[in-house]
C-alpha cells in the first residue's frame, strides 16, 4: 500500500458544494504528496481528538505540517506585541502542537512548512519573531543557502535553491531543543532546520508546494518524505 500522510486541517469559511462550515487545507499540499507516491488524508482540528493522536499516528506513515495563521504568542511564553498578528485559532495550535510531539515520539517522517516549521520550533521550546518587519518575504521568491550534506539539501538536490516561495511575516528566533539550523536567507533569517535525533524531521520557512509541480527541487522535499515513509 502507498504511504499514508496526515495533514491537520483548518477551520474555514463556507465552501461551495458542502453543507455547513467546512474544514479545509490547500490542495497543493495534497497534490504534492500524491505526486510523490503517497496518499494524503486530512485530520480535522477538533480538540476532542487530541488524546487520540498517538493512536491515529500509528495508522499513518508521515506527517505534513502546512502554512496558516499565526501561533498564539502565549504558546512560546510571550504576550502579543505586534498589530500584524493574524489568524490565531486555539484549536489549530492545540492540535498541531500535540501532533508534533506525537510524531517525534513515534519517529515519523515530518515535513514542516512555514507555520509548520514555527509549530515545530515552539513545540521544542523555541520562540518566534512576531513580525520580521519587511515585505521581502511576503509573496516573494527568494534564495536560500543550505548546509551541504543536510537532509534538506540532499532531498532538493542542491544547497542553493534559488526559487523558494515565501509567504511569512514571522520567523524563528530562539531555536528549539534538538533543532539544527541548516539553511538561512541572505539576511541571516532562519529558513531551514532539522531535528538531528529523529529519522527525518525537517522544517522549512518557504512554501515548496506552490511551485513543486514545475520545480523538481521543491517536489524533491515531498519525494524524500515519501521515501522516508516507505
Amino acid at each position: 500500500m502507498k504511504p499514508l500522510v496526515v495533514i491537520v486541517g483548518r477551520q474555514a469559511g463556507l465552501a461551495e458544494g458542502v453543507r455547513g462550515t467546512p474544514f479545509a487545507a490547500g490542495q497543493n499540499y495534497f497534490r504534492s504528496v500524491e505526486r510523490a507516491g503517497g496518499i494524503p488524508l486530512m485530520l480535522p482540528p477538533i480538540p476532542g481528538l487530541i488524546d487520540d493522536i498517538p493512536s491515529v499516528l500509528r495508522r499513518f506513515d508521515a506527517v505534513v505540517f502546512h502554512g496558516g495563521g499565526d501561533i498564539d504568542p502565549r504558546r512560546y511564553g510571550q504576550e502579543a506585541t505586534e498589530e500584524s498578528l493574524y489568524g490565531i485559532v486555539p484549536e489549530h495550535d492545540a492540535m498541531e502542537l500535540a501532533m508534533v510531539s506525537a510524531a517525534i515520539e513515534a519517529d515519523k517522517p515530518v515535513l514542516a512548512i512555514c507555520r509548520g516549521q514555527q509549530i515545530l520550533n515552539v513545540a521544542l521550546g523555541g520562540t518566534l519573531v512576531q513580525d520580521i518587519g519587511t515585505e521581502a518575504h511576503w509573496h516573494q521568491y527568494t534564495a536560500t543557502e543550505l548546509d551541504a550534506g543536510s537532509r534538506i539539501a540532499k532531498a532538493m538536490g542542491t544547497d542553493t535553491p534559488s526559487r523558494c516561495h515565501c509567504v511569512h511575516h514571522q520567523a524563528l528566533d530562539r531555536v528549539g531543543a534538538g533543532l539544527h539550523v541548516v539553511g538561512r536567507h541572505s539576511s541571516g533569517m532562519i529558513h531551514a532546520v532539522e531535528l538531528d535525533a529523529a529519522r527525518w524531521v525537517v522544517g522549512i520557512q518557504w512554501h515548496p508546494e506552490d511551485s513543486a509541480a514545475e520545480d523538481p527541487q521543491q517536489q524533491g522535499l515531498f519525494d524524500e518524505l515519501i521515501r522516508q515513509a516507505t
